[in-house]
């Protein structure tokens, strides 16, 4: 839980601050790259530390995961333009990939299924606390002092964490001669950078399918692949695919909802994170009563609900205007809380389910790899589509002062929502297929 906290802090702080950010580095072009880099190096690490934790335990695999965060979030925070913000942010997303992953597989160890349920209200918590008490802080070294502040908040926590796991966790696990599927890493690793590249590149996805196909044939050989393709069901997949989309959704309501709360509304950065504090608030309602309510119902029905609420608050913020009121806003924010704590829950209990305790690190791994391509792929695609309305805008309206920048924002900015509206929709309709393998029997869960 410290482990997560540390992450959690991490995400809400950095978009809160990113507006600040880029208007004092002067890089709102490249804005979304911040979050790209970082998501991009963590997702390329995902898999590999999923593995690692498999083959040499998850106390040693998250620990170095949380110290290379550690020392990312040092760098990020002696960065003097967006150039090496954006590096180091690289740094740091090498760290992150571990963190999550190996956590939530540690929690897969340690808890039966009908206990993890009730576990993942308490992890929620965590991202409850990180997402009132990250603003806050942040907003205030980002109002008072200044944004650099905001990646050393990390340290204490990165320690902190490191000192308890090291005193407290013990496994039941025997060290055993492994191979490394060398191989499987570096075509999984060309494949998924080409595969963001091709955001940008249309070579790059040319890149990717070749890359793809090495790795295919690598792992139907590896003697200890990264991703056993054994876990690669029509129901993963599906559960997969819906976590990428989600997490698309997600990413993009917490980077340009502060965005637009600030620079279209004119509020202080503080007063954004108040904002979308709710969100956290209802993430940790939600994860405890739908995790609860799965045995009972099945994951199919708590997936169905929850798109439909994350569906119907997406819809809701198309109608948003430079004088729409904080407190509509906030009950918009609380919704979509309510919508991606039930499905991520739910989605996390499936996949933990899926498989045994020996590759439970791999398909944990191989979830959150997808989570974060999905959240690389959504900032990076958003932001070109921001660029390209902003640039839409000023072509038939003309640039003349602050405020015709604000009205171009607002277009474009509501051009996002649109497609949040799309993408929620298209997982609403795929729930329908989810399967309800969890939904409790007369034995009860195990």
């Amino acid at each position: 839980m410290v482990a997560m906290f540390l992450g959690a802090v991490e995400g809400t702080v950095v978009t809160t601050a990113m507006p600040t950010i880029v208007r004092e580095l002067q890089g709102f072009r490249i804005m979304s790259w911040v979050f790209s880099i970082y998501l991009l190096t963590s997702a390329v690490t995902t898999p590999i530390y999923g593995k690692f934790a498999d083959m040499y335990g998850r106390r040693k695999t998250l620990s170095i995961g949380i110290i290379i965060f550690i020392i990312g979030s040092c760098l990020c925070g002696i960065s003097q333009n967006m150039i090496q913000l954006i590096i180091f942010r690289g740094i740091q997303g090498l760290g992150a990939g571990g963190i999550f992953t190996v956590t939530y597989t540690i929690v897969g160890d340690i808890f039966t299924l009908s206990e993890r349920a009730r576990v993942q209200g308490l992890l929620s918590s965590v991202w409850g606390i990180a997402s009132i008490a990250g603003p806050l802080v942040g907003g205030f070294f980002i109002d008072y002092t200044s944004w650099h502040w905001i990646f050393f908040i990390n340290l204490p926590f990165g320690i902190l964490s490191l000192v308890i796991l090291q005193k407290n966790l013990t496994e039941d696990f025997v060290r055993q001669e492994h191979t490394i599927d060398y191989g499987g890493i570096a075509f999984l690793s060309i494949a998924i950078t080409a595969f963001l590249g091709g955001l940008v590149k249309w070579y790059s996805f040319i890149i990717f399918l070749i890359a793809l196909i090495f790795f295919y044939s690598i792992e139907k050989k590896a003697k200890e692949p990264v991703i056993p393709l054994e876990i690669l069901t029509k129901d993963s997949v599906l559960v997969n695919g819906l976590s990428f989309l989600a997490s698309a959704v997600l990413m993009g309501g917490d980077v340009y909802l502060p965005l637009f709360i600030q620079s279209v509304l004119g509020y202080r950065a503080t007063i954004s994170g108040l904002t979308m504090a709710p969100m956290s608030i209802s993430w940790l309602i939600a994860a405890f009563f739908l995790a609860k309510a799965i045995p009972r119902y099945g994951e199919r029905w708590v997936m169905i609900l929850s798109f439909g609420v994350i569906l119907a608050s997406c819809f809701m913020l198309i109608f948003l205007d430079p004088q729409t009121s904080l407190f509509l806003i906030g009950i918009i924010v609380f919704l979509l809380g309510l919508g991606f704590g039930g499905c991520f829950t739910a989605l996390t209990l499936m996949v933990q389910s899926s498989v045994g305790y020996e590759q439970r690190g791999a398909a944990t791994a191989l979830n959150a790899l997808v989570r974060t391509v999905g959240q690389t792929i959504g900032v990076g695609a958003l932001g070109s589509m921001l660029n390209l309305f902003m640039a839409r805008f000023y072509t038939f309206h003309g640039s003349s002062g602050t405020g015709q920048d604000i009205l171009a924002l607002n277009f474009s900015i509501h051009a996002l929502f649109i497609a949040f509206v799309v993408i929620a929709l298209i997982c609403f309709l795929f729930s329908f297929f989810l399967p309800n393998h969890l939904k409790e029997e007369q034995g009860g869960l195990s």
